[in-house]
């Protein structure tokens, strides 16, 4: 006589009571009276052991994905937890291939026979969600079969409930976030939407469409936007095959592929590896700055490079989606970080909504740059940077939006996929070119701000530093070959091999820049550029008094380093404009003309000349008897031999009669 049905209810505590005493026999001694006791003891005082304890106990119950996805929310957990979190691999192992046949033919209703010509025997990768095998369909395509683990809902369900409990323990013993449980749902929530395999090909449809088009035509749809050829900027997406896919099948196309981490293979096909990098790294930039539309997990088994150059994208179902709001706040973190602001950093952080009402953004400011260090060029890759950001996010008690965590495991994923072929790649760095074409091309108010506040101190002085390397960037396109050798590897000069800024927006954008500068808002902007000048001028005086002279180098340096750098990066300033021009002359030419036309222009022109000549009225004197009592000194060693200072009389005679004009 057949059982009595039992409510759902009944069936779930059956499961978790057998899933406690069969496959995890001690489980059930953290339930009862004696094993809150032995669960206290894994808590040592040690908060790195206690992070261990707590990675090894996940092994143990299961939900390991559950503490993978953990590991990117430095907002709930201290970071030593983070850091142990993210050593979890997936360790189940795949499910028998007769169980994966009776699967397909359930949910698509016929034989396996009748569905492929062919399907191999066993699994060609295999994960804890689910298993792909290879087959072929009747009409001779080669397709990839990705068939879920069974059972996945309730395992789900029940590795939830798990959490949970374990939940409450750690927010006790490991001081967790009040809200780890709502993170653990909205986790859970992914993880659902990851097992839904028609949502999975809806998604690799869109990724398709919005990345897998042609680079021309992207070009044109996204002003500023830099690429090359069609070859070198391939993304390849796995066509979905509707007919024989359902919730927990799904069908696609067949794309062969070398991994990312085989050296040797990579080698033979002469697939250049910094193409490589660049092409995944300008895809992945693209989808979080520009579409917001993200592979969150582009780890490198998720991604493969073909015989052709191209990047193929697999594995769909963790996806992100963040606003032109979050996504434009993305942009501006990155360039705090990068000036070093604490302060604009916090506010950052504050009109996201990451930090809580009622919190002092002053003090978040000051443990931001107590975290930055002595103030010395930090590392750039990602790791560091969450390292140092970690603590300051989980004292400060801040909340990460669900898609913002997404970014951060998508970036930490990107960063260790290009490490696999490049060791000494940085994320940060390596994606500053593309945030400067972003700010450049898009004519928002926003990125407008960002811009100067990129150029332009909160005090009004300029980064010649950064204003230079802006410059070398848009001049450098000028002289970039499309020809490059697959040796090229070790060549730096062009680290993105995407720096063709569209010169429209370059211009459009320096105008902006030169407007803001002669507003009322730039007139701190104006007093910096206006000493900086006079600065210059000044060592170019000393260098044209030096070469007069003919004196030895080191009797050249100055014995101010920092003017003498501003007056080499206002000269290459200048330099990289005067390149920039060629490139364009006639955007340039009548943006010149308009700006030379404004009365602001005028003034400033006055102030700079007037400047200059108060500045000179006593310099130059200053100067000229300076090379004057040099000038009797070396009339005194005359009869030495190997003077240190040569008479060029030429010289001499030019810059006498230039004082003597001055003079007048």
């Amino acid at each position: 006589m057949a059982p009595p049905p039992q409510s759902p209810e009944i069936s779930l505590l059956t499961a978790i009571n057998f899933r406690i005493k069969n496959r995890f026999p001690w489980r059930i001694r953290v339930y009862t009276v004696e094993g809150h006791r032995r669960t206290w003891q894994l808590f040592v005082h040690d908060i790195k052991k206690r992070a261990v304890k707590f990675r090894e106990t996940l092994i143990r119950l299961g939900p390991f994905y559950l503490g993978q996805a953990l590991s990117t929310r430095p907002d709930i957990l201290p970071a030593v937890y983070c850091q142990e979190l993210a050593k979890l691999q997936d360790q189940i192992p795949p499910f028998s291939t007769h169980v994966a046949i009776k699967s397909i033919e359930s949910q698509l209703g016929h034989p396996i026979t009748q569905i492929f010509a062919h399907i191999s025997p066993k699994p060609i990768a295999a994960a804890s969600l689910g298993q792909v095998y290879k087959a072929h369909l009747h009409s001779g395509e080669l397709v990839a079969v990705k068939v879920q683990r069974p059972g996945m809902h309730l395992l789900l369900t029940l590795d939830a409930l798990l959490f949970r409990m374990v939940g409450g323990q750690l927010k006790r013993f490991a001081k967790a976030r009040k809200d780890l449980l709502v993170a653990v749902n909205e986790m859970v929530r992914h993880m659902f939407d990851e097992i839904d395999y028609i949502r999975e090909g809806k998604n690799a449809e869109r990724f398709a469409s919005l990345y897998g088009n042609d680079p021309k035509s992207h070009q044109n749809a996204t002003i500023g936007s830099t690429v090359k050829n069609e070859k070198e900027n391939c993304i390849k997406v796995p066509k979905i095959y509707w007919e024989f896919t359902r919730k927990a099948v799904l069908t696609m196309e067949w794309i062969d592929g070398i991994k990312l981490t085989d050296q040797a293979s990579l080698e033979k096909a002469c697939l250049n590896r910094r193409k490589l990098i660049d092409l995944g790294l300008y895809c992945s930039l693209r989808q979080l700055l520009e579409e917001g539309f993200f592979h969150a997990d582009p780890h490198p088994g998720n991604l493969v490079a073909t015989d052709s150059g191209s990047l193929a994208y697999f594995d769909f179902g963790m996806m992100g989606d963040i606003p032109r709001h979050y996504r434009v706040g993305l942009i501006q973190v990155l360039v705090h970080f990068v000036n070093r602001d604490s302060l604009g950093l916090a506010n950052d952080f504050l009109s996201l909504g990451f930090i809580p009402e009622g919190v002092d953004v002053q003090s978040v400011s000051d443990a931001l740059q107590a975290s930055f260090g002595d103030g010395t060029r930090q590392s750039q890759d990602f790791e560091a940077i969450m390292n140092q950001l970690y603590n300051v996010m989980y004292e400060f008690n801040f909340s990460l939006p669900p898609d913002y965590a997404l970014v951060i495991r998508a970036l930490g994923s990107l960063e260790g996929t290009a490490k696999a072929l490049d060791s000494n790649f940085k994320v940060v760095e390596k994606a500053y070119p593309f945030v400067i074409g972003r700010l450049l091309a898009d004519p928002n108010p926003d990125m407008r701000r960002i811009l100067r506040e990129l150029l332009i101190c909160n005090d009004g002085s300029v980064r010649w530093n950064r204003l230079e390397r802006l410059g070398e960037a848009i001049s450098e396109q000028a002289s970039d070959s499309t020809e490059e050798s697959p040796d090229s590897e070790g060549d730096s000069s062009d680290p993105l091999g995407w720096k063709s800024f569209d010169m429209r927006s370059v211009v459009n954008a320096t105008e902006d820049l030169l407007l803001f500068i002669l507003s009322e808002k730039g007139s701190r902007v104006r007093v910096f550029l206006l000493r900086d000048m006079i600065k210059a001028a000044d060592v170019f005086l000393q260098d044209e008094v030096a070469g007069m002279l003919n004196e030895k180098p080191e009797a050249r340096e100055s014995s101010d380093s920092e003017v003498n750098a501003t007056h080499t990066r206002v000269v290459k300033g200048f330099h990289y404009l005067r390149q920039a021009v060629k490139l364009a002359p006639e955007l340039w030419t009548a943006m010149l003309l308009r700006m030379a036309l404004k009365p602001e222009v005028h003034r400033f022109s006055c102030d700079i000349i007037s400047g200059l000549i108060m500045h000179f009225s006593h310099r130059i004197p200053e100067t000229y008897w300076i090379c004057m009592s040099r000038l009797l000194h070396k009339l005194q060693c005359k009869n030495e031999p190997a003077p240190a200072v040569v008479f060029d009389g030429e010289r001499t005679l030019r810059f006498l009669l230039f004082h003597a004009c001055c003079c007048r």
